[in-house]
């Protein structure tokens, strides 16, 4: 449908309803800012639209897709960085009792573990733990080899539980 110049404009819709909370979820978990995350969202789709004349099947649409948006984000996050001081401090830890964080604070310091990866080890994580994608599915999306995300998925699970034990 999306080849077809008659159908391209409905067989696109559809695409962006099959894959827009998806891609929407994948992306903000690495910006964790709806604007940008909108923003980026909106670039991924218009690069799909441009470009599904280029799609060679080798891989599913669906980690094509993917693939697109983890670029536009990495993209944007370097962008990003260059322009901002980027100042990560522990979250504000003062309403602890005893030593127990309640859930509100547990899922800041996660969020804040995992802000604080490098940006690839991130992007791995975030695939792979909450979106649940497969290993050799998310080597075709980042181009990189399966035995080097695992490797990578490790690292990040270290670091994350380094840095939650550090906070608690």
């Amino acid at each position: 449908m999306l080849q077809n110049q008659k159908t391209s404009e409905s067989g696109f819709r559809i695409l962006v309803q099959t894959y827009r909370a998806n891609l929407y979820t994948l992306i903000f978990r690495m910006t964790q800012n709806h604007d940008d995350t909108d923003d980026i969202l909106q670039n991924t789709f218009i690069k799909v639209f441009r470009n599904i004349n280029l799609f060679e099947a080798k891989s599913s649409l669906k980690t094509w897709m993917y693939r697109i948006a983890t670029n536009e984000t990495l993209n944007f996050l370097k962008t990003k960085k260059n322009h901002d001081s980027l100042d990560h401090l522990p979250a504000d830890m003062s309403k602890q009792r005893d030593g127990i964080m309640d859930a509100d604070e547990l899922v800041k310091v996660l969020a804040d573990a995992v802000e604080s990866l490098p940006e690839k080890q991130r992007l791995v994580f975030l695939m792979r733990y909450y979106e649940e994608i497969g290993y050799d599915e998310m080597a075709l999306i980042t181009e990189t080899s399966a035995g080097a995300l695992k490797a990578s998925y490790h690292h990040a699970v270290k670091k994350i539980e380094n840095f939650i034990t550090s906070k608690v």
